[in-house]
């Protein structure tokens, strides 16, 4: 019950994310009263305002974890998110809907809790698949989120965010009544706000060769992989005129993908071919599935760049795992408390390039005009990535037994 409680967390951040990207473009247009190339590049600044508070919080939460044990860092959480989907859903202004999103980006650090809970329960050389679990919890509520928030929208784009609060605030309820505590205490640390900042956490990281390395491939392609959150509901307004409804439904069939790769799928590749292969699959699908985005001339075509998409699913867990693997019992929290605030800094960077690259060549006046761009930078990103993990795990068995 523990454990499902943890993929049920990662499954309500992921619902309570995605509820909200289909509406997203029309509440920020009937707010502000711009156009929709102007409303992305405010949805960038937004995402800009949630991921600049993960990348302090993450490191923070992940040692307040080490500290004083998963459950009450999980519960808290939960808290601060129903709360703030509470104050999105009645924002009646940018200056609250960037409120809501600070306030979200504080709560929403749980990922590195939810990892270091798998860690304390579970054999290093089973993790990676576990961590797997995680990626398809978040597939599953992308399956979930956007189609509830694409139907809820046709009642207005303020409903999905008031839902979103009372799913977050029932998950809360059931963690209250079942949720132990998976720390032991003779494996907690004292707090030291010193070591809960993320450039002290980059810092210790570095002493592991393969965890340094890995954080790098990481950071490259998250680069590139926020590109889908980022544009993908105004890309396809601008490209194809779909109704919210319809942006609802294709995320959720990119969900549905990542839950069978990431749930499924990932059990198979990885005893069989290894950590390090599969990883390499995984970040080549995801340059074949960016280029298909960039240059879809059709529905169609989307949705079939979405297959490769879902194999790059197979990166993270792996990646993830290699890096878990070379670190002990204490450090659990802090390594996946420095890998989420990586990660969000990269949303903090990636979101408003990838925004102001979709306004430079979707703009009426754009000297070309070319709205796929943002993929086709994601999918060079993506390529560096390739080449830097490849080099990083060079050392690595080429595969491991199963078992």
């Amino acid at each position: 019950m523990a454990l499902a409680f943890v993929f049920i967390t990662a499954l309500m951040d992921s619902v309570g994310f995605g509820i909200i990207i289909p509406v997203l473009p029309d509440l920020i247009m009937q707010i502000s009263g711009e156009n929709l190339s102007a409303a992305a590049q405010y949805g960038g600044w937004l995402m800009f305002a949630y991921a600049f508070m993960q990348f302090f919080f993450a490191p923070i939460l992940g040692n307040l974890s080490d500290a004083y044990g998963r459950r009450p860092v999980l519960l808290l959480s939960m808290l601060v998110l129903s709360v703030n989907y509470f104050i999105m859903g009645l924002a009646d202004s940018l200056m609250l809907l960037f409120v809501g999103r600070i306030i979200s980006g504080i709560g929403a650090s749980t990922m590195s809790t939810c990892n270091a809970y798998i860690a304390d329960v579970t054999p290093a050389e089973e993790r990676a698949q576990y961590f797997g679990l995680m990626g398809a919890a978040f597939g599953m509520g992308f399956i979930i989120g956007p189609v509830i928030g694409g139907f809820l929208g046709e009642y207005g784009p303020r409903t999905p965010f008031i839902a979103a609060a009372c799913l977050l605030f029932l998950n809360l309820i059931f963690g209250l009544l079942i949720l132990p505590e998976s720390l032991n205490k003779e494996d907690r640390r004292k707090f030291h706000i010193s070591r809960a900042n993320p450039f002290a956490t980059f810092t210790r990281l570095s002493k592991f060769k393969v965890v340094f390395g890995i954080l790098g491939v990481m950071f490259i392609m998250n680069l590139g992989h926020h590109v889908l959150p980022a544009i993908w509901s105004y890309y396809t307004i601008e490209r194809f005129e779909w109704s919210s409804r319809e942006i609802g439904y294709s995320l959720g069939v990119i969900g549905a993908l990542i839950v069978f790769v990431q749930g499924f799928l990932i059990r198979i590749v990885i005893p069989r071919i290894g950590m390090r292969w599969t990883g390499i699959i995984g970040l080549t699908a995801s340059i074949v599935s960016f280029v298909g985005y960039a240059g879809a001339s059709a529905p169609w075509i989307l949705f079939a760049a979405m297959v490769p998409g879902a194999l790059a699913g197979l990166a993270g867990p792996a990646m993830n795992g290699i890096a878990s693997g070379q670190i002990g019992p204490t450090q659990q929290g802090e390594l996946q408390g420095g890998i989420a605030s990586m990660m969000s800094l990269t949303a903090i960077l990636s979101p408003p390039i990838m925004t102001q690259t979709f306004g430079l060549f979707s703009d009426s006046n754009a000297v070309i005009y070319f709205p796929g761009a943002p993929f086709l930078l994601a999918g060079i990103l993506t390529m560096l990535a390739l080449m830097l993990f490849v080099r990083t795990t060079a050392d690595l068995p080429i595969a491991e037994p199963a078992g």
